[in-house]
């Protein structure tokens, strides 16, 4: 991924509005002992063969893990039809391997020591200037991109979405248990994941293109970066495709909640460019600052749904449903013009998963119970 960053301009300067792409990260598992298995090899190169899937299949640094992607599509709901049907395929291809795909944020019991990194030149710097930060990476994911014209306006929706990131992360909660214990958190993925990567997380405020151009140039020309895929951010934008990409959520238990997930977010970043071309912030006002972030983000991790955030204009903790509900009513015009609803369950992931293991439900049985639901809410996506 390319660090040419007049280049990347033009290219967000010549983006299409509102265009969308979809991006699920799965473990790849033994059925039988729902051990991870370091497959990615063989399962990316029989994707290679297959028509549905021959250029949506991706790594992701290790080689339990395989990653579909609906590629550019022109709606949302055009984007979720192609990501059906690939879905649909990778799963039946899977079956066929005698293999099995699970979505959590993480594996509930797996040693990350025994991870081994895709031997590929990029993964294998990345394993060098890492060190044990990319070892400790088995984590998995939901990204979302969407394109937004203008280098500026893009740079000016990514500070827009930083204080929204605690909440979309509270929405898609779904990695409790990790080393065959309750952690306490709903998400213990993101105290993996943004707590150990360099230039992860939350990002500052850059305001506009000329002054994240200068930072990302100081990197390159300090050694620190060489691609623009090294700036992990949990909202970035997205050089080569010239959009804004939201990645700081869990892996999506159930399909349709992973669509659901998904469409909060576009309705956020459409309805963030759209307050930008009325000339303000939105029902907002000023941008929150990075500590009034951090303590929500913690709130996000620690009690997801569950839990409270802090209205920090208002002076008050308000209920995470309460916070949603306020987002929903803030995106409505987008929402409206876009044609998307998203579908959220009464309880997440990590909400769920929690209620069984306080019901006396194994960690293994309900981890188990997971990978059964992803097979049939992902594996049976057409009709």
């Amino acid at each position: 991924m390319s660090l040419d960053l007049d280049l990347a301009r033009e290219r967000f300067e010549s983006s299409t509005d509102f265009t969308i792409g979809l991006e699920e990260e799965f473990a790849i598992l033994d059925p039988a002992t729902l051990e991870l298995e370091h497959r990615f090899e063989q399962v990316y190169a029989a994707c290679q063969e297959d028509a549905a899937l021959a250029g949506s299949a991706a790594g992701e640094l290790i080689a339990s893990e395989i990653e579909i992607r609906s590629g550019r599509a022109e709606t949302f709901a055009a984007a979720v039809e192609a990501q059906r049907e690939r879905r649909t395929r990778l799963f039946e291809l899977v079956d066929e391997m005698g293999l099995a795909l699970a979505a959590m944020g993480t594996h509930p019991w797996a040693d990350y020591l025994d991870q081994r990194i895709i031997d590929t030149p990029h993964y294998n710097r990345l394993r060098h200037e890492l060190g044990w930060v990319a070892q400790r990476n088995s984590t998995w994911s939901l990204h979302v991109h969407m394109g937004v014209r203008g280098a500026d306006r893009a740079i000016a929706v990514c500070d827009r979405l930083r204080e929204l990131l605690p909440l979309l992360l509270a929405v898609s909660a779904n990695s409790p248990f990790l080393d065959r214990r309750d952690t306490g958190l709903h998400t213990v993925r993101t105290e993996i994941f943004t707590r150990t990567f360099p230039r992860c997380g939350v990002p500052s405020q850059f305001r506009d293109w000329r002054s994240y151009a200068e930072f990302v140039a100081l990197l390159q020309r300090t050694g620190a970066v060489v691609e623009s895929t090294q700036l992990w951010w949990s909202v970035r934008p997205h050089h080569e495709f010239g959009t804004v990409e939201v990645r700081i959520c869990d892996a999506q238990t159930r399909g349709e909640e992973s669509f659901g997930v998904a469409a909060l977010i576009a309705a956020c970043i459409a309805q963030a460019a759209i307050d930008y071309d009325a000339g303000g912030y939105g029902a907002g006002g000023a941008p929150l600052g990075d500590r009034e972030i951090e303590e929500n983000l913690w709130r996000a991790i620690r009690h997801g749904m569950s839990g409270a955030m802090i209205d920090f204009r208002r002076g008050e903790a308000i209920e995470a449903r309460a916070a949603l509900e306020a987002v929903l009513e803030w995106t409505a015009p987008a929402r409206a013009g876009l044609g998307i609803e998203p579908r959220l369950p009464e309880l997440n992931g990590a909400q769920r998963a929690r209620e069984s293991f306080d019901a006396g439900v194994s960690i293994e049985d309900i981890y188990r119970d997971a990978v059964k639901e992803t097979h049939r809410t992902y594996a049976a996506a057409r009709g």
